[in-house]
């Protein structure tokens, strides 16, 4: 290209504005080891600092409804009733938690009657069938 004319994509020619092997030029920049700096900051606004998320408790009362729902099933039914009104109290996290206490206690119990009633109808037919048996046998009465 010849000076002065303009290249064909019609954008100037610009010289580079740093050399690239040096150039003779001290290299410019920053100690190794530091990042650049970044932008300033803007004035009037107070830099952001990092707003961690507000984690909430969890109710202790509804983590112990869960596990002696499985344990012990009439105290999950009892602390997962304690632990809902303590959470719509407090607004502590775990009303899940109490929910399913409950409900598995409840559900625990459930099945622990329905067994026991099987067990007393089985024992009632057993021992009508040795009292029908004992009622059949003919007593004899020494004479």
């Amino acid at each position: 290209m010849m000076p002065g004319e303009q290249p064909v994509s019609g954008a100037p020619d610009y010289p580079a504005q740093y050399p690239v092997s040096g150039g003779g030029y001290a290299q410019q920049g920053y100690p190794q080891g530091y990042p650049p700096p970044g932008y300033p900051q803007q004035p009037g606004y107070p830099p952001r600092p990092y707003a961690y998320p507000v984690v909430r408790p969890t109710n202790t009362m509804a983590i112990m409804s869960i596990v002696f729902a499985f344990v012990f099933f009439p105290l999950g039914i009892i602390f997962g009733n304690i632990a809902k009104k303590q959470i719509a109290q407090t607004g502590e996290e775990g009303e899940t938690l109490a929910k399913v206490g409950v409900i598995v206690g409840w559900v625990h119990l459930g099945f622990y009657v329905v067994i026991f009633g099987f067990m007393i109808c089985w024992f009632l037919f057993i021992a009508s069938m040795f009292a029908g048996a004992a009622a059949s046998i003919p007593v004899v009465t020494p004479s």
